[in-house]
């Protein structure tokens, strides 16, 4: 099966390239995860971020994903690494969970690469999106 584009918004865009750019000096452990970001980017169909359809999972996101092969249903808000708190159901885009999601749609499919091997996620619903608010526009 064919994954679907990434889509960012350009305030998305600016703001993740602001971290990878603020990363590279500091952060040598996240070094891998940067480069993996940047590769994310560099595929992504950057659009201004009042286009943005309001099923896209955007930094920011409230989004539900099901485990196509336990059947699992996980809940989580994609934020950057700062915000980060797993038992709060924050999820930083440099994980590899946050970063297979970010740019994602209603209905794609994604593979998720965990320590014990690949994982198969469907994007079930956007609950939360700040473009689809008013926010995070400019």
């Amino acid at each position: 099966m064919r994954e679907e584009p990434v889509r960012l918004t350009d305030v998305d865009a600016r703001r993740l390239q602001g971290l990878v750019d603020g990363s590279r000096p500091r952060d040598l452990r996240d070094a891998g995860s940067v480069a993996l970001l940047l590769r994310h980017m560099d595929d992504a169909e950057v659009l201004p971020a009042n286009r943005i359809d309001p099923d896209v999972v955007t930094m920011g996101s409230e989004v539900v994903v099901r485990d196509l092969d336990t059947h699992e249903v996980v809940i989580f808000r994609i934020v950057f690494p700062r915000s980060a708190d797993a038992a709060a159901g924050k999820v930083s885009v440099l994980a590899p969970l946050g970063m297979a999601v970010l740019g994602r749609r209603v209905g794609d499919h994604v593979n998720w690469r965990t320590p014990g091997g690949l994982r198969r996620l469907r994007v079930n619903r956007v609950l939360y999106q700040p473009e689809r608010e008013g926010k995070d526009l400019v």
